[in-house]
């Protein structure tokens, strides 16, 4: 049996072969095995506001309340979001709120639920 590389966005050691890419079950990262040595210093780090590594489908919590524009609604302190989707941009996490729908937070107003 060959030995498979650890997911490069989240480490894990659960990677798995489909086809002519790598998969993670953790993350949903895939990546192809020439790409494994540069896909490490190619991806951001995403961190939350207390400094923990932010991966896709995490769980976190708001922590401040965060005004909408257009709609004058608020998202209190406190507010649970499951399963997180990480992206590139000024928003760096999107997702869906109970209440509010789909929505794209900055990683610094959360802190990831351990």
């Amino acid at each position: 049996m060959s030995e498979l590389p650890p997911c490069p966005r989240c480490q894990s050691v659960y990677t798995y072969e489909d086809g002519l890419v790598y998969v993670c079950p953790e993350c949903a990262h895939e990546w192809s095995p020439q790409d494994t040595a540069t896909e490490v210093s190619q991806d951001k780090v995403y961190r939350d506001a207390a400094g923990n590594v932010l991966v896709d489908g995490d769980t976190v919590t708001v922590v401040k309340d965060l005004k909408l524009k257009g709609s004058g609604g608020v998202i209190k302190v406190g507010t649970k979001v499951k399963n997180i989707r990480l992206v590139d941009g000024d928003h760096d996490i999107d997702c869906k709120i109970d209440g509010f729908g789909a929505m794209q937070l900055k990683s610094e107003f959360v802190r990831k639920v351990l």
